[in-house]
């Protein structure tokens, strides 16, 4: 699914993205009853309370029942009491289960995610995700906490005080439902509209988010060509955006605020002057009116709690929207037969009659009908000038991707018929630029392999001739490298890759161009490394340097996504032109009459 697809979707029109949390908040339900319990019986205590001042004041201030006066306050200050302790415990639970389901919600967003295929990535922002996993579940999380407590006891609170209204006194409960819905209509109707301005605000900083964080991830880029005041000014211009979009939504709120409490307060108002004047009439006590206007106090704070909730629940509403896009996808890649008849073993590599095109270029074959075959323990190089097809068949071997036509086995298995992560973990990687995280050496290292013991760790790393850099590092194995290996250079960065493929310990090694970053001395001792760890593996290498792959045991050059030639490098030298033309170009050597290379023909 595109950035396009993601943001194109039309916007609901109701708050029924919401019930997208209802999985999320059924786990806890006990929690649920807990808060609820909670909230009747403080919204109870509150109800109640008005009826205490009604006999206040119409018994408690008389010469016969001054004895009495204090038992009405001692009545007065129990409900005090019972209000403060069940709306903290109200607040404590249903707080608990916002944080409790927002937890989640990133959690399940984050795996989705993770477990998509490239093609959505090949189209997807990563920083309009992260946009989606914070900012987003930032607002779910101020509904389904702080929000959902509120809204609960401000509804419970509504209804009960205008039930209660109407059996103090019915006239005036009748005028005050006939005032209402005239005040409810424009709060919809507004309510609508912030609602989708809500959307788009989030879309705008989803926007400069994913801007900022492929600028940050290629900062050393930017610097390097100087431009920093360009693409200043397009993160500029991007928040700019998003800021005018936050305008426009807060005049929305305002405006609904504005209506919303204008009309509500102005009805109450109303039926308050009917009160009044009843009382001067006689037809009702003073008592009953005190009453009566607290509950009307209620019914107006609880409505105006309301009003105010409904904007931020088309906020929510229209982020849940966009995490619900998230929550809903599926890689396209699946098992055609789970009941994999056995996990492959010793790695012998079959590519049958392979083509393959790219999602995002549909017209143009990376691969065109490839067919090759790799013989367990066997060393095969893929060379050939960029854009070959070569990174194609690591991807293809590893899933990243299906291709339209053709089959790829591992030991007689078509791998479509392995779960990805039986797959992937049969496979070791050494890629040309390698990825450190943030975490320490250590961990580095046991990436993919977490269960892997310290012990383990270090005779990985001492093959790799890594043992003796990280042994210097101020806190050796458990020093934090730093985001993208900050602290490391970039052949330092690579043998800690080639320790992750030594701790893997896989059938099938794929290197590519694994020496491609190190000076000459690391360069020898990691092909060392490298020609010990490849011994009894199948091994595929992508290489660009020929002098490093031509003692393969064979071969493959590749042209324009085609194998036009597999064989030996003397055999190449004498039999394929592509071929002797790149280690020319690469060695620089004259030729002699028959197209042989000097220095080279006996190798």
């Amino acid at each position: 699914m595109t950035d396009a697809a993601l943001e194109d979707r039309p916007v609901s029109k109701s708050i029924r993205p919401l019930l997208i949390l209802v999985p999320f908040i059924t786990p806890y339900w006990r929690t649920l009853v807990l808060a609820l319990v909670a909230l009747l019986l403080s919204s109870a205590a509150v109800l109640v309370m008005p009826m205490a001042v009604r006999d206040v004041i119409d018994h408690g201030f008389s010469s016969e029942a001054a004895s009495q006066i204090d038992q009405y306050f001692f009545v007065l200050m129990g409900f005090a009491v019972l209000i403060g302790v069940f709306g903290a415990a109200r607040a404590y639970f249903v707080n608990w289960l916002g944080e409790r389901v927002v937890a989640d919600l990133r959690n399940q967003v984050f795996s989705q995610v993770l477990a998509m295929d490239m093609k959505f990535f090949e189209t997807t922002k990563v920083g309009e995700v992260l946009s989606r996993l914070t900012t987003d579940t930032t607002l779910i999380q101020s509904i389904s906490g702080v929000g959902l407590s509120i809204v609960l006891r401000s509804s419970i609170q509504f209804l009960g005080a205008l039930v209660l209204l109407g059996f103090t006194n019915l006239k005036l409960t009748l005028m005050l439902l006939v005032l209402l819905p005239a005040v409810i209509a424009p709060v919809m109707i507004i309510g609508r509209w912030v609602r989708r301005l809500s959307r788009d605000s989030q879309d705008r900083i989803a926007d400069a988010s994913g801007h900022a964080g492929e600028m940050l991830n290629a900062v050393q880029t930017v610097q390097m060509f100087t431009a920093e005041p360009a693409e200043a000014a397009r993160f500029e211009a991007a928040v700019a955006s998003s800021f005018t979009t936050a305008v426009a939504r807060i005049k929305a709120r305002a405006l609904l605020t504005t209506v919303a409490m204008t009309g509500l307060f102005g009805a109450f108002i109303v039926v308050l002057w009917m009160g009044a004047r009843a009382v001067l009439a006689q037809e009702i006590t003073g008592g009953e009116l005190g009453q009566f206007v607290i509950y009307a106090v209620l019914i107006g704070a609880s409505g105006g709690a309301l009003i105010e909730f409904w904007g931020e629940l088309q906020r929510a509403a229209g982020a849940m929207e966009r995490l619900g896009q998230l929550l809903v996808l599926r890689p396209e890649d699946t098992i055609a037969d789970p009941k994999t008849p056995r996990r492959p073993s010793v790695g012998a590599v079959v590519f049958e009659n392979v083509s393959f095109t790219f999602p995002n270029r549909p017209d143009s074959l990376a691969l065109n009908n490839v067919s090759f075959t790799i013989q367990p323990g066997e060393t095969v190089a893929l060379v050939g000038p960029s854009g070959a097809g070569k990174s194609t068949v690591f991807q293809l071997l590893l899933r990243m991707y299906d291709p339209q036509s053709g089959r790829i086995a591992i030991d007689g298995v078509g791998i479509q018929q392995l779960s990805l992560k039986t797959l992937r973990q049969f496979i070791g990687i050494v890629p040309q630029e390698t990825v450190i995280f943030g975490v320490s050496a250590k961990d580095n290292i046991r990436f993919g392999c977490p269960e892997a013991s310290d012990q383990a760790v270090t005779q990985a790393a001492k093959i790799a001739h890594a043992d003796n850099f990280l042994a210097r590092l101020p806190e050796g194995y458990e020093t934090d490298l730093g985001e993208k290996g900050a602290r490391l250079s970039g052949g330092q960065r690579q043998r800690i890759a080639i320790a992750r493929a030594v701790l893997k310990d896989p059938a099938i090694l794929l290197l590519d161009e694994a020496t491609n970053a190190l000076d000459a001395e690391s360069e020898r001792l990691v092909q060392a490394a490298l020609d010990q760890l490849r011994h009894r593996r199948t091994t595929l290498v992508i290489a660009h340097r020929l002098a490093t792959v031509m003692n393969a045991d064979r071969i493959l050059v590749m042209n324009e996504g085609e194998v036009i030639a597999i064989g030996q490098h003397q055999w190449l030298m004498e039999h394929e032109p592509l071929y002797r033309e790149m280690v020319k170009l690469q060695f620089n050597q004259p030729q002699r009459p028959d197209g042989e290379s000097e220095q080279l023909s006996g190798q």
